[in-house]
């Protein structure tokens, strides 16, 4: 049964679904980081691209606080969903709000993953003594510069960057006072992708997350940095397609 129209949803179908790859975005992302994708999937495969709140459409909606918060939102509107076999992809800040919906979904009981794919961002039990909540605007938007990415020359527009930053920066608090207890284990398989040459998030984090999961995929590095996925995107979804079978 297809669920009632959602914003946090952009959905790109095939001829005849039968697997959901659910895509979360970067911090300061949108759905639009996915578009590409729809054409290099099969047709046995929809693509719901996660737009969170804040931006774009959703522009007059607060950002969220936490990613507990976010993940448990996004889970909300992805539950009349849950009828077709599904996976998880998240990218940077994506990575977080993905593992901590599947984390949510095992607690719950809930329809699981056929897996989890985590990228570009370390598991967060080896990474949160990366966490500088007192971060400012500034330092905020260096970082940014220094890992690239697409539409980052926006931020350069006067007009647009009003727009842009608020929450750009509401993304990065949030994942500064991200903390987890420990390594949790779950069912759900875990793949790893990232940057050979990605500034922050290095391959040994990576591989870290096989201390989240029973069953451990490995670590795989495209050629790249931290926003690998947009020149390398063919073999991104190649790989997980393959991956899902």
């Amino acid at each position: 049964m297809r669920a009632e129209r959602t914003p946090w949803f952009r959905r790109y179908t095939g001829r005849a679904p039968s697997v959901r790859l659910v895509c979360f975005a970067h911090a300061g992302g949108t759905a639009s980081l996915f578009h590409g994708w729809r054409a290099r999937l099969p047709d046995h495969a929809e693509l719901l691209a996660v737009q969170y709140p804040g931006r774009q459409d959703r522009l007059h909606e607060p950002c969220a606080e936490t990613v507990e918060e976010l993940a448990e939102a996004a889970l909300d509107a992805l539950a009349p969903e849950l009828g077709l076999p599904f996976a998880l992809f998240g990218h940077s800040m994506g990575a977080a709000v993905a593992h901590e919906a599947t984390r949510l979904l095992e607690r719950r009981g809930q329809a699981r993953p056929l897996r989890l794919f985590v990228s570009a961002r370390g598991a967060q039990h080896v990474i949160q003594h990366q966490n500088v909540p007192g971060l400012t605007d500034a330092g905020i938007m260096a970082s940014v510069r220094e890992l690239g990415g697409p539409g980052l020359a926006a931020y350069d527009d006067p007009d647009l960057r009003g727009v842009l930053l608020p929450p750009l920066l509401a993304d990065h608090r949030l994942l500064n006072r991200y903390v987890v207890a420990g390594p949790e284990r779950l069912r759900t398989p875990i793949s790893a992708f990232g940057g050979m040459d990605d500034p922050v998030c290095s391959m040994a984090e990576l591989d870290a997350w096989r201390d989240c999961t029973e069953e451990w995929s490995g670590a795989h590095a495209f050629p790249g940095g931290h926003f690998y996925l947009v020149p390398e995107e063919r073999e991104t979804v190649a790989r997980i397609v393959r991956q899902l079978g």
